[in-house]
């Protein structure tokens, strides 16, 4: 029909999770209904994903084919924008949430435990876990801000300018990603504990209002880190990656 705009649809048999999210991040609403992880576990497979959890790989496929059936905004085409771009909207957005949020959640989550704590010992654990959780996290933001971000930009500038990548460059992408990524896996299992102890954020009966917007806090936080990992471990880093792919293969 005239004026109408056809959506080339993309086969996703091949694709890994995390490629089928960074095609098009609406798809994510379809992996988070089924508990999909598709940042730190987003390597797998969607047949193999479904066959192991034991979901209908039709199903699923259709209603990614729903969602993908019109065209994607300009703003979550995150895999379309330039690389120093994308690690400027990571620093803005997602680096910022962390930095703001996460003492306050930090200190919810020790109120409740002496509150609620005598019927409720789960909440000890999870407000130890994310003590952790915030630490190691401001470390890591520190190191993709000081060290791995300039990089990238450098490198990509060295690519626009067509001049050589820096040897040091390549050593230093090359070690931190493997690095950095490793880290992602680790703050995405203590934040799995998390959900557990909590049985998916359930709110109980017999608690406070302060307990409730802990819960919450919690589950945005959790939200918030899968974009955040998806856009660096999906997009950010295969693209650094490419960059040298030429050079480490010579």
């Amino acid at each position: 029909m005239k004026g109408s705009q056809k959506v080339q649809m993309i086969d996703v048999s091949d694709k890994t999770i995390g490629e089928i999210v960074a095609g098009d991040y609406r798809t994510a609403k379809v992996f988070e209904k089924y508990g999909i992880d598709f940042c730190c576990g987003g390597k797998a497979g969607l047949a193999a994903t479904c066959n192991g959890k034991g979901f209908d790989h039709a199903k699923i496929r259709g209603e990614l084919d729903a969602v993908r059936s019109k065209p994607p905004e300009r703003s979550q085409d995150y895999d379309s924008w330039e690389l120093p771009f994308l690690a400027d909207y990571i620093i803005n957005v997602h680096h910022a949430y962390i930095k703001e949020s996460t003492g306050q959640i930090a200190d919810y989550a020790h109120k409740i435990v002496s509150v609620h704590g005598g019927r409720h010992p789960e909440l000890s654990e999870i407000a130890g876990i994310f003590d952790k959780v915030a630490t190691d996290m401001l470390s890591h933001l520190r190191e993709e801000e000081e060290f791995l971000f300039p990089v990238i930009k450098r490198m990509d500038a060295d690519r626009k300018a067509g001049t050589a990548v820096k040897s040091k460059d390549i050593e230093t992408i090359n070690a931190l990603l493997k690095k950095l990524i490793r880290e992602h896996e680790e703050i995405g299992d203590e934040i799995h504990k998390i959900r557990h102890l909590a049985k998916d954020y359930v709110i109980p009966d017999d608690v406070c209002n302060t307990f409730v917007l802990t819960y919450r806090k919690l589950k945005e936080f959790e939200d918030d880190l899968h974009m955040h990992v998806h856009l660096e471990n999906n997009i950010l880093f295969p693209k650094a990656w490419r960059l040298i792919g030429p050079i480490l293969e010579k």
